[in-house]
């Protein structure tokens, strides 16, 4: 019985021991993280740099790779920015030698800003990783001192440029210009407020408020493979350099589901590096931002909706004589040449004639050929791909009776649309006859780290 009350009094102790040692680790935590946090954030800030209020930060973007893992498309990163303050700088040859050393700077750039008279900051280089940064540091130069910078960074650099897009400056905000990183900017975007908290802010501080509870955003997960869409730019890249063309590009997309496997036009641009590029149209999505006269793309669509509707078979057959005359008005197969009787609907297709495609016009009839045109395949409206600026289609040729423009129409002129827009109607032949919204984002992934579908 006495052993037993000594062993009690014994575990009493140490549970004593264990109650006060946990209150004096919570304390000095509450201590460290909460009275004396911005005391210690501002030490350990200064040795590198000057403390900065207004860091970027932004939600990531990425592709999908075949396994279902993820690969960062755009992403934030930390490192440093070098500033001068050139009332103290007394040799700036010497600043700028020692400068150099670590770091290329444009001599003539520099000694212009550090012999500035009544001038106390300018900046010198940007976007300074910790290695240089500590060599900087280490030599303590008057004068010069580095700023804690976040940047906005692409991995892959070309890759997918004109479908990721970038962030530039509006006004004194950096916010998304182009690509997905405009769509989505708003899911994107960060307060540029700092909203970060630890664990006993909340408990002590009642902090809670400070925790971001913007349901919108998120990081973006795109249906992009890296490896196909790298393939794809490999392949535009060489036709464009072939055939020296303005521009060159290919969409794959999951006709089921509309994911945008791959989007790809040439020439392209480094992402890191977009302020070089000369001809700032190159910045446009050619896909959703340009329309075009398609041309003979556009065959297989009408011809899908007469052999719906029974105007013709695959084996209905007409004679070629190379030309159709309209109206007074002549038009001709592409090499003016008659292929005879007995010419298929296949043939058509196959040998893109468009003699045979205003025989396929003229026997269904202007209502049935326009109603196709705009109300099963919507050549005239937009996707609702989610990427910014997409044109409408321009069919307003078949407003009137124009028994030429109907005709044109049939082989793929005088009506334009996006390339968005033939590929979702490809996908209709493909998935068997469902309209499809070509997108690229399939989820959200909120800060929590909740995943949350894009329904379409």
């Amino acid at each position: 019985m006495w052993e037993t009350k000594i062993h009690r009094r014994r575990i009493r102790i140490l549970i004593g021991i264990f109650i006060g040692t946990a209150f004096l680790v919570v304390g000095r935590l509450f201590y460290l993280q909460i009275l004396h946090s911005a005391d210690y954030k501002e030490r350990a800030e200064n040795q590198y740099t000057t403390s900065s209020t207004d860091t970027f930060d932004r939600g990531n973007i990425y592709f999908t790779a075949k396994d279902g893992t993820t690969v960062t498309a755009a992403t934030v990163v930390s490192g440093f920015k070098l500033v001068i303050n050139p009332t103290l700088i007394t040799d700036p040859e010497h600043t700028y030698a020692a400068l150099n050393a670590v770091i290329p700077i444009d001599h003539a750039t520099f000694i212009a800003k550090a012999t500035k008279e009544n001038d106390q900051y300018e900046e010198i280089v940007d976007h300074i990783e910790a290695p240089q940064a500590d060599a900087l540091t280490k030599l303590a130069l008057p004068g010069v001192t580095l700023k804690r910078e976040n940047w906005r960074f692409y991995p892959g650099g070309e890759l997918a440029a004109r479908t990721i897009g970038f962030v530039s400056y509006k006004g004194d905000t950096l916010t998304g210009t182009s690509g997905l990183e405009q769509y989505y900017n708003d899911v994107l975007s960060r307060a540029s407020d700092d909203v970060s908290v630890n664990f006993f802010a909340q408990i002590f501080a009642n902090m809670t408020s400070s925790f971001k509870n913007t349901s919108t955003e998120g990081d973006i997960v795109t249906s992009i493979e890296p490896t196909v869409q790298a393939q794809l730019e490999q392949t535009v890249t060489s036709i464009q350099q072939k055939w020296d063309s303005d521009t060159v590009g290919g969409i794959i997309m999951d006709p089921y589901t509309g994911e945008i496997i791959a989007m790809a036009a040439a020439p392209s641009f480094d992402l890191n590096n977009f302020t070089s590029v000369k001809d700032q149209s190159i910045y446009t999505n050619p896909f959703v931002q340009n329309r075009y006269e398609m041309g003979s793309i556009v065959k297989p669509l009408i011809m899908s909706g007469a052999i719906e509707n029974n105007v013709v078979t695959p084996s209905t057959t007409y004679t070629d004589h190379g030309s159709v005359t309209v109206n007074g008005t002549t038009l001709s197969n592409f090499d003016k040449m008659g292929r005879g009787a007995n010419v298929t609907m296949q043939e058509v297709l196959n040998q893109s004639l468009n003699t045979g495609m205003i025989f396929v016009e003229q026997h269904m009839g202007k209502a049935m050929f326009k109603d196709y045109v705009e109300n099963h395949f919507h050549l005239g409206d937009k996707t609702g791909v989610d990427l910014p600026g997409e044109v409408n289609g321009a069919v307003g040729s078949l407003d009137g009776s124009n028994d030429i423009n109907y005709a044109a129409a049939a082989f793929g002129q005088g009506i334009a649309t996006s390339p968005i827009n033939i590929v979702r109607g490809f996908a209709v032949l493909a998935n068997g006859g469902i309209l499809v919204t070509p997108h690229l984002a399939t989820a959200v992934v909120k800060e929590s780290g909740t995943t949350v579908p894009i329904n379409y």
